[in-house]
């Protein structure tokens, strides 16, 4: 497995495309599209290039891979950023040419559903970037989360060390973006309790590689991108979100203790646990709801980890996932976690 390197980053003024790899949502929902694609343009100083899928629902496996390929493929691109998540890119795998994406190497920006993208960058030797979608962080209603801004023009612009910082307030619960209303006003917030710490008496710092734990499970399953030998992850940082499905304790649980017989969890020796998703528009858990399901998450995590890999120092609730605001983690480069301190740094 070739080690991941960083692309060349992109500059204000350049183009950088648009792709829909999971599901063409901005032509169902095309209010948060276009106010992403206008912050893109405005505060971030893009020129944006869309594909024939990015607009468009029910496009073919074929169809969203052939828009990957001719984005990677044009010269004049020099990042590529997913409109959203969804739950088909899986089927694009296996179309995908790993010599056209690793011949000009771009930053790209998804995560959910483009864990699938992500690790495949992995695999062909390039750093990926995990967060930012146009619709929901850039189309967020009101303004974009300051936070997340400042995350994403980090990763996008500069190369370096960057400091996350847990969220003073944060927010995870969704509003319709059919109605205009949603968009007249910036979400509502709670308090945040900060990160928290689990053998947190060393420093690591490797390589990242996960994403969200419902894909890996998928990969898993199919057999894709997710090496044989386990040993290749070795000395990396784990990195773990959950999805607005809200899969139960018991479902966490299971996919980690799959993760655990396969060898995989002891390998890394650091593990981020992103906050998870606790608000659903198919389950909407009042606030009392929410802390429950977040606990019995936290627990099941624990409880693989003291099975499968007891001495990782993990951190809980890290702003990046299914959250707002949403730290953008570089996928396949560097992460320290340092626990003596309470700091974690990634470097873009």
């Amino acid at each position: 497995m070739t080690t991941p390197s960083y692309p060349p980053k992109p500059a204000p003024g350049d183009r950088i495309a648009v792709v829909s790899p999971s599901a063409g949502l901005p032509g169902v929902f095309p209010r948060p599209y276009e106010l992403g694609l206008e912050r893109l343009r405005e505060e971030f100083g893009l020129e944006i290039v869309e594909y024939p899928t990015t607009r468009r629902t029910g496009a073919t496996a074929r169809e969203r891979a052939d828009d990957l390929h001719a984005a990677f493929a044009d010269p004049s691109v020099r990042a590529v950023i997913a409109s959203i998540g969804g739950e088909d890119q899986i089927t694009a795998l296996p179309l995908l040419d790993r010599e056209v994406l690793r011949a000009d190497p771009k930053p790209f920006f998804g995560w959910s559903d483009s864990t699938n993208l992500l690790a495949f960058l992995y695999n062909c030797g390039v750093v990926g970037y995990h967060g930012a979608s146009v619709m929901c962080e850039l189309g967020r209603p009101g303004a974009m989360h300051p936070q997340t801004a400042d995350s994403l023009r980090a990763a996008l612009f500069t190369a370096g060390p960057y400091e996350l910082r847990p969220a003073e307030r944060w927010n995870d619960v969704d509003r319709d973006w059919a109605d205009p209303a949603t968009f007249e006003s910036e979400p509502g917030t709670r308090p945040g309790a900060g990160w928290s710490w689990l053998n947190a008496d060393r420093v690591v710092e490797g390589r990242s590689w996960g994403g969200n734990l419902e894909i890996l499970s998928w990969l898993l399953m199919a057999d894709r991108e997710i090496a044989h030998d386990p040993a290749a992850y070795e000395g990396g940082v784990l990195i773990l979100e959950t999805s607005e499905e809200l899969p139960s304790a018991t479902e966490v649980f299971r996919i980690l203790r799959g993760m655990g017989e396969r060898g995989l969890l002891r390998r890394f020796p650091a593990l981020l646990m992103a906050r998870a998703k606790s608000w659903s528009f198919e389950h909407p858990n009042s606030p009392q709801e929410a802390a429950r399901y977040a606990a019995e998450q936290r627990a099941a995590v624990e409880r693989a980890l003291r099975t499968y890999a007891p001495d990782t120092l993990a951190v809980f609730d890290v702003d990046f996932g299914h959250t707002d605001p949403q730290l953008v983690l570089p996928y396949g480069g560097t992460i320290r976690v340092d626990g003596p301190a309470r700091r974690i740094t990634v470097t873009y």
